[in-house]
């Protein structure tokens, strides 16, 4: 993988992984590596609540003849998730901390990646084991930080911004999610407050890299596995592509491969 980057929060119920799967589409259908459609890798670490498959639409994994796990492919990003190693749907992942790193080396070193351009890891949120596990187990280029606009979002991602620092691993910016909601008559309600992102922005000195609105068909996809951001011409499935195009200009900026977005 030539790449890998984590979208991470410091609590939970921002829409993290909603985020991380239009991101990892976006890029997987608008992005290019040298001048070839970029390869891009999901994989959903958020062990105990893997949303990945219904927000992808499904998708299974199955055995190469190395022995090795073919990941599920969909909508061009090949991803896996823990939730492809349960029996059932709705059974608990029930692990103490050590479980987590060794689970994480093997969705990396037991699967049968191919070539990747961009991998996207979906972090559960948080500061505990699986954010020390993978910051210690991969060499990661840079982590994008979820938040909602409230105070209450803010604040625990103030305390991921300071651990993804003290680890080494640069935030490469901000996304602030359901960033106000506009009715049918055209008038916007600011229902998780207003500003939060820039705030979260200026005072760490970090780049606003989107504001995604509050928007029934953002959940819609997600509950179908048809992630909006599939919808080139649509104002919200444009913004993830210009998300991302913000995201790979800094990772090429730090010496990685030729990559841009076209749309």
């Amino acid at each position: 993988m030539k790449k890998t980057i984590v979208v991470a929060s410091g609590k939970g119920g921002v829409g993290k992984s909603t985020v991380a799967a239009n991101l990892a589409v976006a890029l997987a259908n608008f992005g290019v590596a040298d001048g070839k459609p970029l390869k891009v890798a999901l994989v959903d670490v958020d062990f105990y609540g893997p949303s990945m498959p219904t927000l992808m639409g499904g998708g299974s994994i199955s055995p190469d003849h190395q022995g090795k796990i073919i990941p599920a492919l969909k909508h061009g990003v090949k991803y896996i998730s823990i939730a492809h190693f349960l029996k059932g749907a709705d059974d608990p992942v029930i692990w103490r901390g050590p479980m987590f790193g060794k689970a994480i080396g093997q969705l990396f070193q037991d699967v049968n990646w191919g070539e990747i351009d961009l991998c996207i890891i979906d972090m559960p949120p948080g500061t505990g084991d699986a954010q020390l596990s993978v910051s210690q187990l991969l060499r990661l280029d840079g982590a994008v930080l979820v938040t909602t606009p409230q105070e209450v979002a803010l604040s625990d991602v103030r305390r991921a911004v300071n651990m993804f620092r003290k680890v080494n691993v640069p935030v490469l910016g901000v996304i602030e999610n359901m960033a106000g909601f506009v009715t049918p008559d055209g008038q916007l309600h600011n229902i998780f407050g207003e500003g939060g992102g820039q705030q979260l922005s200026d005072q760490y000195q970090l780049p606003l890299l989107g504001s995604i609105p509050l928007e029934i068909a953002i959940r819609k996809g997600g509950d179908i596995g048809e992630p909006i951001a599939l919808e080139a011409d649509s104002v919200t499935g444009q913004l993830f592509q210009q998300i991302g195009a913000r995201i790979l200009s800094m990772l090429e900026n730090a010496a990685a491969p030729q990559l841009q977005v076209v749309n």
